[in-house]
């Protein structure tokens, strides 16, 4: 059996030479006030008998709604997190408004021991980041994804380590 390894997808694009990646904010209670280290690439998990490729065609469309955006699917190095569970991805490059995500959702008991359920989106918000801002919002251990996206497109970003990066509003990407 699969130790609950995942697949997604690292939408990119380019606004003013610049790059940038489209991340995904987890829905439900726990991460509603997190924001740092709390964003992901839309992703989900498969079984050793699933092809990973489509698992993450599959999981970026019911995470954000929107279906796949036509280009080279990139394989990026596997990413063994600190659970131990391994994260597959691919680089894309597309645009999707982040505005307009429509994701699946979860129920769960809420509040906890209270016997009722809710229900909650399991996206709440998406949004386009350039390579400094992913960086921060990212859990530390996607973070190595945007170095060998780096890599692949053959540019270096500067390293912005300050603790407050004035995060902007999603750029108009084309």
């Amino acid at each position: 059996m699969s130790k609950k390894n995942s697949a997604g997808i690292l939408l990119f694009n380019l606004k003013n030479d610049s790059p940038y990646v489209f991340l995904v904010h987890p829905g439900g209670p726990f991460w509603a006030k997190k924001d740092k280290e709390s964003w992901s690439i839309p992703k989900g998990k498969f079984e050793d008998n699933e092809n990973p490729l489509e698992t993450a065609k599959r999981e970026f469309t019911e995470e954000t709604g929107f279906q796949i955006p036509n280009g080279e699917f990139i394989e990026l190095e596997p990413l063994k997190q600190p659970s131990k569970k391994v994260i597959y991805a691919w680089a894309l490059k597309g645009d999707v408004d982040a505005d307009a995500i429509k994701s699946n959702s979860f129920e769960m008991e809420w509040p906890p021991k209270s016997g009722r359920k809710e229900e909650f989106p399991e996206i709440d918000r998406a949004s386009w980041f350039n390579f400094n801002e992913a960086r921060v919002k990212l859990h530390k251990g996607q973070v190595p994804f945007i170095s060998q996206l780096e890599k692949l497109l053959g540019i270096k970003t500067v390293i912005d380590n300050s603790k407050d990066l004035n995060l902007r509003k999603d750029p108009q990407i084309t």
